[in-house]
């Protein structure tokens, strides 16, 4: 009988891990996150998450200007031991630079928007959202999922106190006038499979 050999797992330097090290760290699971120095992993999205992200996805594609751009799961630098990877994120067209690009500047992300996950919960809406609002991203959503259906959570930036304030919760319909108009039907997430 051969036994397989124990995985290798990535053992942190001293501090912790740096944004940098992500594009260097070989044989690391897609998706993988940096937050505090630590590295995330993911665990396999499910039907929800998928359909979810990409209904959200197409209806911006559809409903941003022609000067921006809608990108799904790259990360975002925020700082030397921060690298997150949202869902989806707005960007000034220009931004996107390079093809062989893994990662985006804060000053770049307009939208960031994220799916929560049952292993990402507490990521999602509190984590996640407290370093984007630190990064200054004007516009942040958390898509919940609600007994099969989207609700999407869609906050804003208070410039006074450089926190997220509420601005609704959409469950049918996502109408808003910012960060551009956008008109989204919500009902019927399966139908981007």
């Amino acid at each position: 009988m051969t036994v397989a050999p124990e995985p290798t797992w990535p053992v942190p330097p001293e501090g912790g891990w740096t944004a940098d090290d992500l594009d260097r760290l070989p044989n690391l699971p897609p998706h993988t996150e940096l937050l505090d120095g630590s590295l995330v992993f993911v665990s396999p999205q499910s039907l929800f998450h998928l359909c979810a992200i990409n209904l959200l996805y197409y209806g911006l594609l559809q409903a941003k200007p022609a000067e921006l751009a809608a990108i799904r799961e790259m990360t975002v630098t925020l700082g030397r031991r921060d690298r997150p990877e949202p869902d989806i994120i707005v960007v000034p067209r220009e931004a996107a630079t390079d093809a062989r690009q893994t990662t985006f500047q804060p000053g770049d992300v307009m939208l960031a928007v994220e799916v929560v996950s049952p292993d990402s919960v507490a990521r999602d809406r509190e984590v996640k959202p407290r370093k984007y609002a630190g990064a200054g991203f004007p516009h942040f959503w958390r898509v919940e999922n609600e007994s099969g259906e989207l609700a999407v959570h869609v906050f804003e930036r208070d410039g006074a106190t450089g926190a997220y304030a509420p601005v609704g919760i959409h469950r049918k319909r996502l109408a808003l006038d910012l960060p551009f108009p956008i008109d989204i039907d919500l009902t019927d997430p399966q139908r981007w499979l």
